[in-house]
């Protein structure tokens, strides 16, 4: 059984389509990602999945329940935290706490062993007010208020947005322990590297996925020459290598130019000296030029401009 399935989704917003048939499925126990930036449609999928918005299209189902016939029994067995803090920021970290489970029928102490590895970094700062905490602590009393009713789901919308490194190693550490407990977790981030800490992901853009799989199984389908580019000149190289007409894409990545090479009979080695002869043609020296690996981000990247020339 599946734990959620969307099949063609859309949704509108005025003459904005946000979603433009969406399908996925996501098993039991799996951490599922949707990677993808801002306004790509992430959050709308969320909120159409834990019964906050109707979809104007398609259909979908949480544990086998309709979103829009079943919307009661969904909401009593997910649990969703949203990219913005919603918590009660006058009440204090105890409080809560407490006041999400009343609301499930529950108590702290009934469902303690669910969040206890959480609440552990919040137990010495009970008593304080929750607009008082970090960034990091305040992901993690949402993460507790929305597992302490032990859902069967767990929605998470960009829930390591704005937080230091730490914090983020923490709360994707925490992810892995509740998917070891038969957790279903459906979570979305800009993040391109945490798309590795997932077991599948979907990259979205534009309200489409571009292609779900496993980590692993996008990056090896990436067969195109792929070269990190860097030189004294950056604005100025990346402005050239784009005019250069082998090159498929090129794109700043930290301290180098991610370049890749279209297809063709040259071998990589070749492709090499070709660049590096184009580019010193247009008056580029002192350049490195190497092939390398690719990441999830180069994927990304490059089925973004695939479906842009489409």
């Amino acid at each position: 059984m599946y734990s959620v399935e969307a099949d063609n989704l859309i949704k509108r917003y005025g003459s904005n389509e946000a979603l433009r048939g969406v399908s996925f499925r996501v098993s039991e126990g799996e951490i599922f990602g949707i990677i993808g930036p801002d306004g790509a449609g992430k959050t709308s999928i969320f909120r159409i999945l834990t019964t906050l918005i109707l979809p104007d299209g398609g259909s979908a189902r949480v544990l086998g329940l309709d979103v829009v016939q079943d919307y009661h029994g969904i909401r009593r067995r997910v649990g969703y935290m949203p990219g913005r803090f919603s918590l009660y920021q006058d009440l204090s970290v105890e409080e809560n706490l407490r006041f999400f489970a009343t609301l499930f029928g529950t108590t702290i102490e009934e469902n303690y062993d669910l969040v206890k590895d959480i609440y552990s970094y919040l137990e010495p700062f009970r008593k304080r007010k929750a607009g008082a905490l970090s960034g990091g602590m305040k992901q993690k009393l949402a993460l507790s208020c929305a597992l302490i009713h032990r859902p069967d789901v767990l929605f998470l919308d960009e829930p390591t947005t704005g937080v230091d490194p730490v914090s983020r190693k923490e709360f994707w550490t925490m992810l892995r322990r509740l998917r070891e407990q038969g957790l279903s977790i459906v979570v979305s981030t800009p993040y391109m590297d945490e798309a590795t800490l997932c077991d599948r992901i979907a990259l979205i853009r534009k309200g489409i996925f571009l292609d779900t799989d496993t980590p692993a199984d996008i990056i090896s389908k990436f067969t195109l020459p792929l070269l990190a580019v860097s030189g004294p000149h950056m604005p100025s190289l990346l402005r050239d290598i784009r005019l250069i007409p082998q090159v498929f894409s090129c794109f700043a990545f930290g301290d180098t130019h991610h370049v890749v090479m279209r297809p063709g009979e040259l071998s990589l080695e070749a492709q090499i000296n070709f660049l590096n002869t184009a580019l010193h043609a247009k008056g580029h020296s002192g350049l490195s030029i190497k092939p390398i690996r690719p990441n999830v981000e180069d994927c990304y990247m490059y089925l973004d401009t695939l479906e842009e020339h489409s």
